[in-house]
Protein backbone atom coordinates (compact mmCIF):
# COMPACT_ATOMS: atom_id res chain seq x y z
CA UNK A 1 0.00 0.00 0.00
CA UNK A 2 1.51 3.33 -0.84
CA UNK A 3 0.12 5.47 2.36
CA UNK A 4 1.38 8.77 3.69
CA UNK A 5 4.20 7.63 6.31
CA UNK A 6 2.67 10.69 8.50
CA UNK A 7 -1.34 9.56 8.07
CA UNK A 8 -1.24 8.53 12.26
CA UNK A 9 0.17 11.93 12.74
CA UNK A 10 -3.26 13.26 10.67
CA UNK A 11 -5.11 10.98 12.92
CA UNK A 12 -3.82 11.94 15.82
CA UNK A 13 -4.20 15.51 15.33
CA UNK A 14 -8.13 14.99 15.04
CA UNK A 15 -8.24 13.70 18.04
CA UNK A 16 -6.28 16.32 19.62
CA UNK A 17 -8.95 18.85 18.08
CA UNK A 18 -12.03 16.64 19.75
CA UNK A 19 -10.31 16.34 23.04
CA UNK A 20 -10.75 19.97 23.32
CA UNK A 21 -14.50 19.91 22.70
CA UNK A 22 -14.88 17.96 26.18
CA UNK A 23 -17.48 15.34 24.28
CA UNK A 24 -16.88 12.34 25.98
CA UNK A 25 -18.14 10.43 23.17
CA UNK A 26 -16.42 11.98 20.40
CA UNK A 27 -13.07 11.21 22.09
CA UNK A 28 -14.34 7.68 21.94
CA UNK A 29 -14.85 7.82 18.36
CA UNK A 30 -11.18 9.22 18.43
CA UNK A 31 -9.68 6.68 20.07
CA UNK A 32 -11.56 4.31 17.53
CA UNK A 33 -9.88 5.80 14.38
CA UNK A 34 -6.74 5.46 16.26
CA UNK A 35 -7.22 1.83 16.81
CA UNK A 36 -8.42 1.43 13.22
CA UNK A 37 -5.62 3.16 11.74
CA UNK A 38 -2.93 1.16 13.98
CA UNK A 39 -4.82 -2.38 12.90
CA UNK A 40 -4.93 -0.68 9.45
CA UNK A 41 -1.17 -0.01 9.14
CA UNK A 42 -0.25 -3.99 10.62
CA UNK A 43 -2.50 -5.45 8.43
CA UNK A 44 -1.24 -3.26 5.41
CA UNK A 45 2.11 -4.35 6.41
CA UNK A 46 1.42 -8.06 6.44
CA UNK A 47 -0.66 -7.75 2.72
CA UNK A 48 3.02 -6.40 1.41
CA UNK A 49 4.50 -9.06 3.29
CA UNK A 50 2.96 -11.30 1.60
CA UNK A 51 2.64 -9.44 -2.03
CA UNK A 52 6.33 -9.66 -1.30
CA UNK A 53 6.38 -13.68 -0.70
CA UNK A 54 4.49 -14.78 -3.66
CA UNK A 55 6.71 -13.01 -5.93
CA UNK A 56 9.53 -14.52 -3.99
CA UNK A 57 7.87 -18.30 -4.68
CA UNK A 58 6.92 -17.71 -8.05
CA UNK A 59 10.53 -16.58 -8.84
CA UNK A 60 12.01 -19.61 -6.95
CA UNK A 61 9.27 -22.11 -9.05
CA UNK A 62 10.58 -20.47 -12.14
CA UNK A 63 14.44 -21.31 -11.30
CA UNK A 64 13.97 -24.49 -9.44
CA UNK A 65 12.08 -25.43 -12.88
CA UNK A 66 14.71 -24.01 -14.92
CA UNK A 67 17.10 -26.22 -12.92
CA UNK A 68 15.19 -29.14 -13.87
CA UNK A 69 14.55 -28.95 -17.51
CA UNK A 70 18.77 -28.48 -17.61
CA UNK A 71 18.76 -31.74 -15.85
CA UNK A 72 15.99 -33.56 -18.26
CA UNK A 73 18.16 -32.24 -20.94
CA UNK A 74 21.22 -33.74 -19.61
CA UNK A 75 19.06 -37.06 -19.12
CA UNK A 76 18.67 -37.05 -23.03
CA UNK A 77 21.80 -36.68 -23.97
CA UNK A 78 22.59 -39.48 -21.72
CA UNK A 79 20.12 -41.69 -22.94
CA UNK A 80 21.11 -41.26 -26.56
CA UNK A 81 24.50 -41.81 -25.61
CA UNK A 82 23.78 -45.11 -23.73
CA UNK A 83 21.57 -46.14 -26.67
CA UNK A 84 24.68 -45.87 -29.44
CA UNK A 85 27.01 -47.08 -26.66
CA UNK A 86 24.73 -50.22 -26.68
CA UNK A 87 23.86 -50.59 -30.79
CA UNK A 88 27.55 -50.44 -30.86
CA UNK A 89 28.11 -53.25 -28.67
CA UNK A 90 25.02 -55.22 -29.88
CA UNK A 91 27.22 -55.07 -33.31
CA UNK A 92 30.16 -56.99 -32.06
CA UNK A 93 33.82 -56.24 -32.61
CA UNK A 94 36.76 -55.43 -30.88
CA UNK A 95 35.60 -53.04 -28.57
CA UNK A 96 32.09 -54.33 -27.91
CA UNK A 97 33.23 -54.22 -24.14
CA UNK A 98 34.31 -51.37 -23.75
CA UNK A 99 31.16 -49.96 -25.59
CA UNK A 100 28.86 -52.20 -22.90
CA UNK A 101 30.85 -50.58 -20.51
CA UNK A 102 30.16 -46.89 -21.63
CA UNK A 103 26.19 -47.76 -21.97
CA UNK A 104 26.07 -49.45 -18.55
CA UNK A 105 27.89 -46.10 -17.46
CA UNK A 106 25.95 -43.86 -19.08
CA UNK A 107 22.57 -46.07 -17.89
CA UNK A 108 23.28 -45.17 -14.10
CA UNK A 109 24.24 -41.98 -14.82
CA UNK A 110 20.32 -42.04 -16.59
CA UNK A 111 18.67 -43.02 -12.88
CA UNK A 112 20.63 -40.61 -11.16
CA UNK A 113 19.53 -37.74 -13.60
CA UNK A 114 16.00 -39.05 -13.48
CA UNK A 115 15.98 -38.99 -9.55
CA UNK A 116 17.47 -35.34 -9.24
CA UNK A 117 15.33 -34.41 -12.00
CA UNK A 118 12.08 -35.36 -10.03
CA UNK A 119 13.03 -34.15 -7.08
CA UNK A 120 13.76 -30.75 -8.56
CA UNK A 121 10.36 -30.84 -10.28
CA UNK A 122 8.95 -31.69 -6.60
CA UNK A 123 10.59 -28.55 -5.01
CA UNK A 124 9.14 -26.46 -7.98
CA UNK A 125 5.40 -27.87 -7.33
CA UNK A 126 5.76 -27.09 -3.56
CA UNK A 127 7.02 -23.36 -4.18
CA UNK A 128 4.15 -23.34 -6.42
CA UNK A 129 1.87 -24.10 -4.17
CA UNK A 130 3.24 -21.99 -1.37
CA UNK A 131 3.26 -18.79 -3.94
CA UNK A 132 -0.55 -19.72 -4.26
CA UNK A 133 -1.06 -19.54 -0.65
CA UNK A 134 0.71 -16.28 0.10
CA UNK A 135 -1.47 -14.82 -2.84
CA UNK A 136 -4.56 -16.01 -1.11
CA UNK A 137 -3.70 -14.14 2.13
CA UNK A 138 -2.76 -10.69 0.12
CA UNK A 139 -5.88 -10.92 -1.33
CA UNK A 140 -8.11 -11.41 1.21
CA UNK A 141 -5.43 -8.97 3.53
CA UNK A 142 -6.30 -6.18 0.65
CA UNK A 143 -9.96 -6.59 1.40
CA UNK A 144 -9.37 -6.58 4.91
CA UNK A 145 -7.48 -3.13 4.62
CA UNK A 146 -9.79 -1.49 2.45
CA UNK A 147 -12.74 -2.45 4.97
CA UNK A 148 -10.60 -1.35 7.84
CA UNK A 149 -10.07 2.19 5.84
CA UNK A 150 -13.77 2.45 5.42
CA UNK A 151 -14.05 2.07 9.07
CA UNK A 152 -11.95 4.83 9.67
CA UNK A 153 -13.67 7.45 7.17
CA UNK A 154 -16.92 6.40 8.55
CA UNK A 155 -16.15 7.01 11.96
CA UNK A 156 -14.86 10.29 11.19
CA UNK A 157 -18.62 11.31 9.65
CA UNK A 158 -19.41 10.61 13.12
CA UNK A 159 -16.54 13.49 14.28
CA UNK A 160 -18.05 15.78 11.57
CA UNK A 161 -21.81 15.19 12.18
CA UNK A 162 -21.32 16.65 16.05
CA UNK A 163 -22.25 12.97 17.60
CA UNK A 164 -23.99 11.22 15.25
CA UNK A 165 -24.17 7.28 16.57
CA UNK A 166 -25.24 5.59 13.55
CA UNK A 167 -21.77 6.13 11.89
CA UNK A 168 -19.52 5.05 14.49
CA UNK A 169 -21.43 2.04 14.64
CA UNK A 170 -21.28 1.88 10.77
CA UNK A 171 -17.26 2.22 11.66
CA UNK A 172 -17.24 -0.51 14.42
CA UNK A 173 -18.70 -3.16 12.23
CA UNK A 174 -16.56 -2.62 9.79
CA UNK A 175 -13.29 -2.56 11.84
CA UNK A 176 -14.35 -5.71 13.09
CA UNK A 177 -15.61 -7.18 9.37
CA UNK A 178 -11.86 -5.61 8.19
CA UNK A 179 -9.61 -7.60 11.43
CA UNK A 180 -11.62 -10.50 11.18
CA UNK A 181 -10.61 -10.96 7.29
CA UNK A 182 -7.12 -10.54 8.03
CA UNK A 183 -7.32 -13.19 11.08
CA UNK A 184 -9.27 -15.12 8.14
CA UNK A 185 -6.14 -14.96 5.82
CA UNK A 186 -4.04 -17.29 8.11
CA UNK A 187 -6.48 -19.85 8.76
Amino acid sequence: MSESPTEHFEHAEHAQHVAHLGDKFLTQVSVTIALLAVIAATVGSLETIETAATIGDKNAAVLTQNKATDIWNFYQAKSIKKNLYGIAAANGGPNAEDFKAQSQRYGEDEKELSAKGEQLEHETEEKLIASESHERRHHVLTVAVTLLHVSIAIATISIIMRGQRWPWYGSLFLGLAGTLAAVYAYL
